[in-house]
């Protein structure tokens, strides 16, 4: 279960890199963990850490100051390839990123993320290109994302649309997850049951 996804507008981290795999994202030494929060500062560990446990210079993207409240991850293409571990989009929501853009994602990775409350959103090649000459030229340039409208808001009152799976999306607003969508349709599962007969007796040869 996660909170509700509700409309948010944040500035973005702008991380140009292509084909990211999860190793990068969360090292495997980190797999051991349970508690999500406790990732955070496994994020990306050793591209923002050396072998001291300082923070490398010059900082990773992510360590700087403006960049620490900051909720949009603008990324490169094919961004969480490799093992399909969940740990990768426990990470990012544990740092606050709630939402991620790039060209693609591994299918793994964007179904990790949809159920962990981390919306993945896939733009056309031009619109990337030109999402990263914003960043550049305005690096505090603020995005809405809004899922239930399906729309990031630009400044200037441009819109990019997207697309994200319908029964996703429905979880992410509500909250929930397909245990939880299940259950909550308990009431409605009972009462068909009542009124209509099992058609195989289960119990049938049973002691």
């Amino acid at each position: 279960m996660t909170a509700k996804f509700q409309t948010f507008t944040s500035a973005v981290i702008p991380l140009p890199a292509e084909n990211v795999d999860t190793d990068q994202i969360v090292p495997a030494r980190y797999l051991k963990v349970t508690d999500k929060e406790g990732l955070r500062e496994a994020l990306f560990r050793d591209w923002r850490y050396g072998e001291d446990g300082g923070l490398k210079e010059p900082l990773f993207v992510m360590d700087r100051v403006a960049m620490l409240d900051r909720q949009i991850l603008l990324v490169g293409d094919n961004f969480g390839t490799g093992s399909s571990r969940v740990h990768a989009p426990w990470a990012l929501t544990a740092w606050g990123i709630r939402a991620i853009l790039s060209t693609s994602f591994a299918d793994i990775f964007r179904n990790n993320a949809l159920k962990n409350g981390l919306l993945p959103i896939v733009v056309e090649a031009e619109k990337h290109r030109q999402l990263f000459e914003l960043v550049a030229t305005d690096p505090g340039a603020r995005l809405t994302v809004d899922l239930e409208a399906q729309v990031v808001h630009l400044p200037g009152d441009e819109d990019l649309p997207f697309e994200v799976d319908p029964f996703a999306r429905l979880m992410l607003l509500a909250g929930t997850d397909e245990m939880g969508y299940l259950i909550g349709k308990l009431p409605a599962i009972e009462a068909w049951e009542a009124k209509h007969a099992s058609r195989v007796d289960t119990r049938v040869g049973a002691a």
